[in-house]
């Protein structure tokens, strides 16, 4: 590789896809390896039941954001990280994240304001339950039932079966895995 081509590689941020609930390690294993990276965090009241306490949680769980130039040798360390899945992007490489919306997110978690996030989930949302009994399980979004529930529809050998799990235990897939 010539020293032109990497004079020319700009630092941007990315979104770094991780295994569910491995934004932590991600974030911990990226920072010994020098690269630049930021885990967006806020605080929410426990969902145990035998606790009360306000714990600090992944803003967008299963994601972090990394800074690089996305020369080889860094893009390959960035993706080899123990619970690292794949920079988003599209059929044309990894889309960069504007400046911009990386400060706003910087100043809102910042701030002691508490933030309200989640996402609404539409009937044919692809979804994987991500804890409780049903852990792993891929499947299509049905309904809400209730305050707390959900109905997936899960397809196994040309068959459907639907599961009711809470609403917490399930997150959408990126479009680019669904």
């Amino acid at each position: 590789m010539t020293k032109n081509y990497i004079d020319k590689l700009v630092r941007s941020w990315y979104v770094l896809h991780t295994k569910s609930r491995f934004e932590n390690v991600v974030n911990d294993v990226l920072i010994k390896k020098t690269i630049e990276v930021f885990l967006p965090k806020i605080k929410v009241r426990s969902k145990r039941r035998d606790r009360k306490a306000m714990i600090q949680v992944p803003l967008f769980p299963g994601y972090v954001f990394v800074k690089t130039d996305l020369n080889p040798y860094e893009h390959i360390e960035i993706v080899k990280t123990a619970g690292a899945v794949r920079i988003i992007g599209n059929k044309d490489g990894p889309l960069a994240v504007p400046q911009e919306s990386i400060k706003s997110l910087k100043i809102m978690v910042a701030g002691n304001s508490s933030v309200i996030t989640g996402t609404r989930l539409r009937k044919g949302d692809r979804v994987m339950v991500v804890d409780g009994p049903f852990a792993g399980i891929t499947g299509t979004f049905i309904r809400y039932k209730g305050k707390e529930r959900v109905v997936v529809y899960i397809e196994a050998l040309g068959q459907f079966a639907s599961v009711e799990v809470r609403k917490d235990d399930v997150e959408i897939m990126p479009e680019i895995l669904a």
